[in-house]
């Protein structure tokens, strides 16, 4: 038996009416609630997915920064250790001077000639081919160098500097900056001489030293002293600046990476990871940047000009890598700027799809409102038209 009441069709209709106001009036309240016009699918299916896409695209891409980030605070780290090494370096060439300025201890003979320069050929200073120039510090350490065609200068400096005829010689050799051979003995020697077989006396006159006779030139230094305690002490405190260099490189890096301790940086700098940014580390440490331990506690000139060399070489080395990584840091610093454009354009474009006008909103829900009144109205007066029957039974 069906238990279904009947209702007329005024009734129906004003009843659907106002059910279907009740409803739209109920959406409007949540559009004033959560502040948006799209909640689900059910709301605007296309609006919803491609809203949803955006919000992935912002989520990918605020974590691209993060990563962005923690590689400028990286480079940041690699550029506060370059400055930090450059000082150090450059209190190492302190000590140096001072170690020049120090007493030597070892025989040193400056030649008298200016203005040669390492491509000088020996044969233009009158030296002939097989001729031989001898270098003797009062020791076993003798260097015999035999002249021949097209030989320079710079030969016979590095003839010496390499050991001499049994690798072994500790003599040194250089060209001062006005163009003077400068002699100096190892350390301990008594004198240190140069002579020549040659049978020009202006050979060995032209190459800067005195010649005694026709057939070899000689010049003695004074006799050298005992070990130079200050040398020694300026050797140890270079050597205790370069372990510093070394734990400095160690230490100037960023979460678990150093770029001065031969570490690289790749940097995804896209979402699908197609553009990146590879940043070469480097070796700062003493070794890498070619700045070896003392020699001799800096006993001979030779070394300690030696080290002044390095630690130039080291210097600007490292004035090239701080270009590099500053140039590393613009590019960063652009793509953090575009990133974060690009993440406000992605949120903007969702909120158009998805936010609700609270002014649209409340004059709807006051116009709903209205029209829910007016349809409890229609209602209660059809549900008085059908009440008309009952009078018939009165």
């Amino acid at each position: 038996m069906s238990s279904n009441v009947v209702l007329s069709a005024g009734v129906r209709a004003n009843l659907l009416a106002l059910q279907q106001t009740t409803d739209l009036i109920t959406t409007t309240q949540t559009h004033l609630a959560t502040g948006k016009k799209v909640n689900s699918a059910l709301d605007n299916a296309t609006n919803f997915f491609l809203a949803n896409s955006f919000q992935t695209s912002v989520t990918n891409l605020n974590t691209l920064l993060d990563q962005i980030n923690l590689a400028q605070r990286t480079l940041d780290a690699a550029n506060s250790g370059i400055t930090h090494i450059t000082e150090l370096l450059s209190t190492a060439k302190g000590t140096l001077s001072q170690a020049l300025a120090a007493t030597s201890t070892t025989s040193l003979l400056t030649g008298t000639a200016a203005n040669l320069t390492g491509a000088t050929l020996l044969s233009s200073l009158g030296f002939a081919a097989t001729d031989v120039i001898t270098v003797n510090d009062g020791t076993t350490n003798t260097t015999t160098f035999t002249a021949a065609a097209n030989t320079t200068v710079q030969g016979l400096v590095n003839f010496i500097n390499a050991g001499g005829n049994t690798g072994n010689n500790k003599d040194r050799a250089e060209i001062a900056g006005d163009g003077r051979i400068l002699l100096e003995g190892a350390s301990g020697a008594a004198s240190i001489t140069i002579t020549t077989n040659s049978a020009s006396t202006a050979a060995i006159q032209n190459l800067g030293f005195n010649a005694t006779a026709t057939n070899g030139a000689i010049n003695n230094t004074a006799a050298a002293g005992s070990t130079s305690a200050p040398r020694a002490s300026l050797a140890a405190q270079f050597d205790a600046l370069r372990t510093q260099i070394d734990q400095l490189a160690a230490d100037s890096g960023f979460n678990g990476l150093s770029l001065l301790n031969n570490q690289s940086l790749t940097v995804i700098l896209n979402q699908a990871a197609t553009t990146k940014l590879v940043i070469a580390g480097s070796n700062d440490t003493s070794i890498g940047l070619g700045v070896t331990a003392s020699q001799n506690t800096f006993q001979d000139n030779f070394d300690v000009n030696t080290a002044i060399t390095n630690i130039n070489n080291a210097l600007t080395t490292l004035q090239s890598q701080s270009s590099n990584y500053t140039a590393d840091v613009s590019v960063i610093q652009s793509r953090t700027q575009f990133t974060k454009e690009i993440i406000n354009t992605l949120q903007t474009g969702t909120n158009d799809l998805t936010l609700a006008d609270p002014n649209q909103e409340g004059a709807s829900l006051l116009a709903l409102q209205t029209r829910q009144s007016l349809s409890s109205t229609a209602l209660s007066l059809a549900t008085q038209a059908d009440q008309n029957v009952l009078r018939l039974f009165r």
